[in-house]
């Protein structure tokens, strides 16, 4: 059965406003039931953590929804779950931790194709410790991974850290072969799964992650991130933290009071993309099935966008070409500035960016300025009505 999309997009009351978001990658629209969950969280009874009244519990039952939640989007366990800021706020503070463990001589692998995110507290830390920076690269021509550059993964990589697909082009590395070679040589490995949870039901375990963050808020939550581990590892590992604040595991590395709040966010936009399932079954199956339809859609719609695409010709460039990819499409213009196209574009309300996109080694890589073009990023709310309007407004600025 195709996806209801007129069903789904009649959830985020947002969509009433008539933009046409290919902003996506950026962060979702919000369903009505992810904002009544934060509403209704923050204004009950709600107590720092215990067990004594109603209030203390409700703040128990959301961290542990919260963490239920996150385990079965990733595949992991709920005792392995960490709350943070964002995805970039956790992996600073994941580097920081890791890096106490390296010594000059020792190298950390990393990936053109990343986010800044996953990139930038690599490097830092590195330098701090003393330690080698090496690449894994991408081929221009096609957007994929460089599987020869798997090679600078040797006997004195302590850490390898990539994406699991760029925000940027879309591409999906094969997380899987890379983490099997990190694991040959004792490494851990780093998984940047902001961009690929909203466009999957991620499993760290096919992965072969030792540690993967994701962002509720490219998938239709608030804006927080979250971290998942195997917590025998998280044990092993010794942040900073203040005297008071609890030793036990997941709760040592989150520092202050969690916002329970943006967690009961997070748990039901969860459950909002498992409410979309096909099948009935416990979530995680629901999220996998979920996805799957969901995916289908996208790429349906992805491809009418590239056909639309190729028939402007010599005008444009789309530069994701990776034969495993998300409904993302990055693109150059021949003759006009991105951002002139941005701007023609809103005023029609179809909402596509021209930025960094904070993909500086990729734009790098791609041997582009950084800031030279256009991303249209697909969500399951866009339809094609909103593809034709993307057409339609593209073909008009370059006539």
């Amino acid at each position: 059965m195709a996806f209801d999309v007129a069903s789904f997009r009649a959830g985020f009351p947002s969509l009433t406003s008539g933009i046409a978001h290919f902003d996506n990658p950026g962060g979702t629209q919000t369903p009505a039931v992810v904002g009544e969950a934060i509403a209704r969280t923050l204004t009950g009874p709600l107590s720092q953590r215990g067990a004594a009244t109603l209030s203390q519990r409700n703040a128990e039952e959301v961290v542990a929804g919260f963490r239920s939640a996150i385990a079965d989007l990733l595949g992991g366990v709920p005792g392995g779950v960490v709350h943070g800021r964002s995805a970039t706020a956790l992996t600073y503070d994941f580097s920081r931790t890791l890096a106490k463990t390296w010594s000059p001589g020792d190298e950390v692998v990393l990936c053109e194709l990343d986010h800044d995110s996953n990139v930038r507290p690599w490097v830092q830390a590195a330098e701090r410790a003393g330690v080698t920076v090496r690449w894994l690269r991408l081929v221009p021509e096609t957007g994929e991974l460089d599987l020869s550059s798997l090679d600078v993964i040797g006997p004195r990589t302590r850490l390898v850290a990539l994406t699991a697909a760029s925000n940027l082009l879309g591409t999906r590395p094969p997380v899987a072969t890379v983490a099997a070679r990190a694991h040959d040589v004792g490494a851990l490995v780093y998984v940047d799964a902001v961009h690929h949870t909203a466009h999957a039901a991620p499993d760290i375990t096919a992965m072969g992650a030792d540690l993967v963050v994701c962002s509720p808020y490219k998938f239709f939550g608030p804006h927080c991130g979250a971290l998942v581990a195997d917590p025998a590892l998280l044990e092993t590992l010794r942040p900073d933290k203040l005297v008071p604040s609890t030793d036990v595991v997941p709760e040592r590395f989150e520092l202050g009071t969690l916002p329970y709040e943006l967690l009961a966010g997070a748990t039901a936009a969860v459950d909002f993309l498992a409410s979309w399932s096909p099948v009935e079954a416990n979530r995680r199956e629901r999220l996998v099935a979920a996805a799957a339809d969901i995916a289908d859609h996208e790429l349906r719609l992805r491809t009418r966008i590239e056909a639309g695409l190729a028939d402007l010709g010599d005008r444009l460039t789309l530069h994701s070409q990776a034969a495993e990819r998300t409904s993302t499409l990055f693109v150059t213009l021949r003759d006009r500035l991105p951002v002139e196209a941005y701007e023609h574009l809103a005023k029609q309300d179809v909402l596509v960016p021209a930025g960094t996109f904070y993909a500086y080694e990729t734009f790098r890589a791609l041997g582009l300025p950084v800031d030279s073009g256009l991303r249209i990023g697909l969500a399951a709310y866009n339809d094609d009505a909103d593809v034709d309007r993307l057409l339609e407004g593209l073909a008009d600025f370059l006539t």
